[in-house]
This record gives structure tokens, sequence and C-alpha cells, in this order.
């Protein structure tokens, strides 16, 4: 049970040398390092052990030795078994590392991929208080941040979403103690901030995407490596701990395009961080200590507060993994993408919530927020091959709500997004009404004051949370499809939707027919709400001048008249948004007759038209698309509503102005589409689960007209 000799004797030189090189006794940490790890189909997450603030000759030669012997613990041996591998033809070595001081700082985890969907162009990076062993392990609900690759690399500050994790503990030296390290409570003003500053974070992902071109240079192809990271708190400085190439998105297959589609809702049990992008569905197995894994049967939901690798026999046998700590880069999130599981990280309550027994639906469909649904709900699954699609001269857009789909959803054959919504960005992610935070100070009811704390604990600023909510989910879309446009719609809720947000009653009208009163353009230079959109500005002026997202594009909702488009535009001005101004363009919907009557004059004073099927249908026709009673009458195939969009088209086509649609009937019917390409529009944005079938459609229309 002894190292031999000469190896001890090299081991204690080194570990010598190192210390009198840093004037005293040193702190080190032994890392194992075994061939077979890191292999495309195998990433051996967890498999050896690492030790962490090692001190003195006896605990250096004790550590080292238990390092090599974990690869021959029963997990190590299992997960050797279950991978094929030949256990003479693995070797494990050691590396062994000045401890960076993170106990007194934070630590974490970077991917330069994005690990759910695969998109490539994002550094993904957690982070939390103390040594990074928690982050790795699932021990805690780390911070998580998203930069965008392409833009940092040109100098911007591409952060493109921020969200605090709960961080409830972190991992510190336990000197003089029979512990190396413990585990203590984080203080609440410490985990209602972010671990780490802008600076680190956009500092670590310049170093992920250095070592991302090193070995992607060496290896002739891309290369999305998984890091580990750690800030020294005595000095400030950060350190690049380890490093090795991600071995999951490697694997899956770029010609077929894998949707999980959720076909009924249920009721919402627990929610946490989805992992993977699928559906599975099974009875509630909660486990709560490594000696009841036998009570666990195939096809069961894993429900459990963390796992490691002596999990691993019964997580291959899951149906889907529910964890109440951990973040997107732990060892339940990387074994559940190894094994092709859907897995919900960080649901904190999940053991308790959870019954025994009880049949649940996971959902990791629905973006980066995954839904433990009670019941076994209907879902399917789509795959469509990609190699020989072809691609239309009609450009072919999405409509994209949802920021946490972004990434998903740019995989889908498309030519950018046509219609982004902020309305879904504001009442999913900010919730707060904008005057609301402008007004905070003077606001007399407590309850809506405590709800708007809550949410803006990070914040002093109250307003600056909502430039940077919005510019984050907007960023997101923006990224996910760069450089294609991205054509984002400035806030179009009505007055009794605004007032639905939190404050929103103090500053919102009560109107009668809320559908065509004070929304869209007339708000925005309105003195009641002008402030608000000021708020809007700004947070568009993040996305493209900080962030660098120049293929954002925006666009006016409901603009009844030329007149009240140059008092926008001016408007825009104000903050920094002037037409032509860096490449900026803008829109304005098609929705109201007198857009279309007056098309040649908004042309004059906007760079493009986006019809709204919706809306114009129900202004043509006299009819409120909120009524039951006359929703049979509803209907843009109407020849009334089609005659007023042939003539849009025609007037922008000859103002030389680009027209596309974003309204709903495209997606619902593949032969209004078909009539869309027949009056030569520009583009068609669709509903992302139409676009496959009607860019088939588009095709078959223009074949007819010979384009």
């Amino acid at each position: 049970d002894l190292l031999p000799s000469d190896l001890e004797e090299l081991i204690l030189i080194s570990y010598q040398e190192l210390s009198e090189k840093l004037m005293g006794p040193t702190d080190v940490a032994v890392r194992s390092s075994a061939t077979a790890e890191d292999l495309p189909d195998a990433s051996f997450a967890g498999q050896q052990e690492t030790y962490l603030n090692v001190q003195g000759d006896l605990s250096l030669l004790e550590t080292c030795k238990r390092c090599f012997a974990s690869l021959f613990t029963d997990r190590a041996i299992s997960y050797r078994v279950d991978k094929g591998f030949d256990h003479s033809q693995i070797a494990l070595s050691i590396g062994v590392q000045r401890m960076v001081r993170s106990d007194l700082a934070a630590a974490g985890v970077l991917f330069t991929i994005d690990t759910e969907t695969g998109f490539p162009d994002v550094v993904l990076i957690n982070a939390s208080y103390g040594l990074g062993e928690n982050v790795v392990q699932g021990t805690v609900n780390p911070d998580e941040y998203y930069v965008f690759k392409p833009t940092l690399k040109q100098g911007f500050r591409p952060i493109l979403h921020k969200i605090s994790g709960s961080k409830e503990f972190k991992l510190i030296y336990d000197i003089g103690g029979s512990k190396m390290v413990k585990n203590v409570p984080v203080s609440l003003e410490d985990r209602n901030r972010f671990a780490i500053t802008d600076e680190e974070i956009l500092t670590l992902a310049r170093w992920g995407c250095l070592i991302e071109d090193h070995y992607t240079a060496k290896k002739g192809q891309r290369c999305s490596m998984d890091i580990e990271w750690a800030k020294d708190g005595q000095t400030g400085d950060l350190f690049i701990v380890q490093a090795r190439p991600e071995t999951v998105q490697s694997r899956k297959n770029p010609d077929v395009l894998e949707t999980y589609h959720l076909k009924q809702r249920g009721p919402v049990l627990i929610q946490g961080r989805s992992v993977g992008e699928k559906i599975g569905q099974g009875p509630v197995r909660v486990i709560k200590h490594v000696q009841h894994l036998q009570d666990f049967q195939d096809g069961d939901v894993l429900v459990t507060d963390k796992t490691d690798p002596d999990w691993e026999p019964i997580m291959k046998k899951a149906a889907a993994i529910v964890t109440n700590r951990g973040g997107r880069t732990c060892h339940a999130a990387i074994v559940s993408r190894e094994l092709g599981l859907p897995a919900i990280v960080g649901a904190e309550r999940a053991t308790e919530v959870l019954k025994e027994s009880q049949t649940v639906t996971i959902s990791c469909a629905e973006g980066d927020t995954g839904f433990i649904y009670e019941g076994k709900l209907s879902f399917e699954v789509e795959r469509v091959p990609l190699k020989n699609l072809g691609r239309p001269k009609t450009k072919v857009m999405m409509n994209v709500a949802n920021p946490e789909e972004a990434f998903s959803l740019s995989f889908i054959p498309n030519d950018g997004v046509g219609l982004a919504r902020e309305e879904f960005i504001i009442n999913t992610f900010i919730k707060i009404h904008p005057l609301a935070l402008l007004e905070y100070e003077h606001l007399e009811d407590i309850s809506v004051k405590s709800k708007i704390d809550q949410l803006t604990t990070a914040y002093t600023d109250k307003t600056q949370y909502f430039i940077d909510k919005l510019a984050q989910g907007v960023g997101m879309i923006a990224a996910a499809f760069f450089p294609k446009d991205v054509i984002v719609r400035m806030s179009d809720f009505k007055s009794n939707e605004y007032a639905n947000l939190i404050g929103g009653n103090n500053f919102e009208p009560s109107e009668e027919n809320p559908m065509i009163g004070f929304r869209g353009a007339s708000r925005y230079y309105d003195p009641r709400y002008r402030e608000g959109f000021a708020l809007e500005c700004q947070a568009m002026k993040k996305v493209r001048v900080d962030m660098g997202l120049t293929n954002v594009k925006l666009m006016i909702p409901f603009c009844r008249t030329v007149e009240e488009g140059k008092r926008v535009l001016e408007e825009m001005g104000r903050h920094g948004l002037n037409r032509g101004e860096n490449g900026l363009e803008v829109y304005v919907m098609c929705e109201i007759p007198s857009n279309v009557i007056l098309a040649e004059e908004f042309a004059e004073i906007f760079d493009g038209f986006s019809i709204g099927s919706n809306d114009l249908t129900q202004l043509v026709l006299g009819v409120d698309r909120d009524s039951e009673i006359v929703a049979h009458v509803f209907d843009e195939r109407n020849p009334a509503v089609k005659t007023f969009i042939a003539q849009v088209i025609k007037a922008a086509k000859a103002k030389g102005r680009k027209i596309g649609i974003c309204g709903q009937a495209p997606s619902d019917y593949p032969e209004f589409a078909q009539f869309l390409v027949e009056q030569g529009i520009d583009s068609i944005s669709l509903n992302p689960d139409s676009v496959l079938k009607t860019t088939v459609k588009i095709l078959e229309m223009e074949k007819i007209l010979g384009r």
C-alpha cells in the first residue's frame, strides 16, 4: 500500500521546490487525469478523485496514493465495463497544483458551447463562492452567465444573460480540523449578489475563446472546451485550473433536427434548470441517500438532492432525473447529457414537493426552465432530415418570443427573426411596469414595493434592472441568429395588459376597448409613458452598441399616422437610436388600414413594413378579435384583407422598401403563404413549428412561378 520509493522521493523534491518558490509550506490540489477521460463517447465525469487543500509531505503522499487507487473503485470499474473499456489499457496520471485561494473568493466551470443545445457561439459560465468542487458536484445552485463569442472577439461586452443562483454554501479550508475542506453557509447578502463582476465574466470568456482556438487549431476542427476556473481571494487574480474537450455535443448528428413537443399541459408541480431538450415521464422515486439506491427501478424518475459518481448505475435506468441542487455544469447534468436523459437541476424543494410513486412528466423542451408536470402528458418527437432541404428565394424567418428557446430554434433552417416580441420578455422575466421602477421612491403600496425589492435585489438603481433584463432577453435572440436580421418590435401591450404588471395599476388608464386605445406608437411620445419608452430605447442601445449585435432592427407597432411615426423616430433619436446611424433600420407594422392607404408616405420615414395580419384583419373587417361572438367572421383569407395585403406589397416594392409578414395567417394556412409569394413579398415570418412544412409550400409555389 506504499508508493514506489523513487516516486515518493521525486514527489517530495518537487513539492519542496514549489514551497521554496512560494516562500513557505504550500497547500496544493491533487488532481487525477486518466487516459480514457473526456473521450467523445465517455466523459468519465467525477470517476477519479481530486483532493483540495493538501498540506505537508505525509498528506501529499497519502492523497497521491488515494488518487491512483481511485482508478479501481467499484464505480470506476463498473463505468469502464458499461463503456467497454479494457481495464489493463487505462492509465492515470496526477497533477499537483498550488491551491488558488478561491475559498476566499469564487470558482466554477465554463463551457465554450451551450451545453443544452450545442449552440457553438457562446461561453457558458457557472460561478459560486468558495472552492469549485461545489459547482462540479452540484452541491450549490450557482450563478449562470452567457457571453457571445463573435462580438466579444471584436472588443464588445456581450454578456447576454445573467442569473443569480442561490449559492447556499461555500467550500472553504478546514485548517486544524479532521477534514481538509468544509462547507459553510453563505450570508444572505452575498447570496443575493453575483459571485463575480462583469469584467471578470468577460475575462473568463476571452480566456475560454483562446483555449478553444488553441485546441481547434491543433486538431484541425472545432474543439469546444470544458474548463474549470478559480479566483484567488488574496490577490484577486483569476486562474484556469483545468481544461478538457466537451464530450456530449460532439456526438450529435447535425443532419437531423430532433424536436420534442408537449401536446398538452398540466399542473406545474415544481421547476428548475433544464438539461437537454427532451421529455420524459414515469413514477417518482425519491432517493435521499446512496444506501437506498437498490430501491430504484427501471423507468423511474430519479428525484434526489444531488448526485455523484456512485449514483451512475441507477441513473442509466432512469426515465428522467430531478435534483434539488446543482447548476447545468454539475455531475447530474453532465451524466444526464451523456445518457441522453432529460434532467432538471436546482429544483430546490423537489424531494419535498414530489411524492413517491406519483406519475409526472419532465419537460426540458420549453427553454432554459424545466417543468415537472403532474400526470402523464401527451408529447411527440419530430425528426427532420436537414441535408437536402432547399432554400427558397423568399426569406423564411421566424417569430420568436422566448429568449430561452432561441439557441435551439436557431438550428431550424431560417433567414432570421421577423418578429421578436418585447412583451414576452417584459411579462416573463421583468414582471414590473417600467414606470413603477421609475417612480419607485413615490410608490405608496407597500406590497408592490416589496415585490419590486424581491426581483431587483442586486440593483440599487431600479431602472437599470429593466434595461439589463430587456437587453439580455433581446440579446439572447439576436445572438442566436447572428448575423441574420432580428426584427425587434417595441412593446405592444394594451393598457389592460400593462396594468397587470407589478405596479401597473397606478399608471394605466381604464379603457372600454384597449385593443384600439392607448397602445403602440401612441404611447411612446405621450407624457404618460414617454419615460417608460426611454428605458426600452436604452435597452436596445445596449444590445446594439455595448453587445455589438447590430443585426437588431427595430419595429414600431400600431402607428396610426405618418406624423405619429415622425414623433416616435424623434423620441428614439433622443436616446441614441437614430435611423441610419450604425446601420440602424426602423420598420413599421402594417396593421391599420391607414398604413396601407398611405403606404408611400410611411415608406418615406421607415425602412420597411411588416404586415400584422391579425390586427389588419380585425380593422378591415371591423371584428374585435377578442370577441368569441363574432369570431367566425375573423378570417385573414377574406378577399378584402387579401386585397389590402396585395396593395401594400405593391406600394412597398414601388418605393424600394422591404416588406414582410409576421402575422399568424401563413403559419396556420400554407396556401396563404403561397398567395404572399405570388404577390412578391420579401419575407414570411412563421411560428417555429410551421417553418419546415411552410418552407416546402413556398418552394412549390416558387417553382410554379419559375423563380
